[in-house]
């Protein structure tokens, strides 16, 4: 059984795509993450494992700005699926006051 294990054929080569425009390998970035993040300028860079993509480091602006271009996104969904929807009159005091009594 182990000798028929050592001669099964190794899974075919898996292309993937690159969507940062640097890279660096997982042993540089476990030795000096920081390093690399200065390195690349504030960019974001895409970790290699034997030459396959295993996560990205996101620079910190970029990443709050991806969540808030995600919450605009959601925000802009919810307003067009209520386009149209009858609209209620409310005091936003009230609204304050009933919200805080609730705690």
């Amino acid at each position: 059984m182990l000798r028929e294990a050592l001669f099964i054929e190794p899974p075919k080569a898996k292309t993937c795509r690159i969507l940062a425009d640097t890279a660096a390998s997982l042993t540089d970035f476990r030795k000096d993450p920081i390093g690399i993040l200065h390195e690349c300028g504030g960019e974001t860079v895409v970790i290699l494992n034997h030459n396959a993509p295993v996560f990205y480091a996101v620079p910190t602006e970029q990443y709050e700005a991806m969540l808030e271009m995600i919450d605009d996104t959601r925000l802009a969904e919810t307003v067009r699926m209520r386009h149209g929807s009858p609209t209620v009159r409310a005091d936003i005091d009230a609204l304050i006051a009933q919200a805080g009594e609730a705690d």
